[in-house]
């Protein structure tokens, strides 16, 4: 089963399951019935969100300098600016 398979049958799983809560197939107290279910949507939604930005938050923080690929990088420019300044083109010195 591929990744993407398996994501949908768990989709569908979930959604069905919560078609069952909502349509009041699957017996519920009326307090969560009433308060809880027509809400998980939107929970779910806010809880995903919240999980990616800290994910991203966490990338940032985590982002680790690398100084091989800064002097790479250096090299690099330094070997562009010598073929533009061959081909003619003022590239300026910082």
């Amino acid at each position: 089963m591929t990744r993407a398979q398996h994501t949908i049958s768990i989709a569908l799983l979930l959604s069905s399951f919560y078609l069952a809560m909502f349509l009041e197939i699957v017996p519920l107290p009326k307090a969560v019935q009433e308060d809880i279910v027509p809400v998980l949507p939107f929970w779910a939604l806010v809880s995903f969100g919240s999980y990616l930005l800290f994910k991203l938050g966490w990338g940032v923080f985590t982002f680790n300098d690398v100084p091989n690929a800064h002097k790479e990088l250096m090299e690099q420019i330094k070997e562009a600016r010598v073929d533009l300044k061959a081909k003619g083109v003022d590239v300026g010195e910082d």
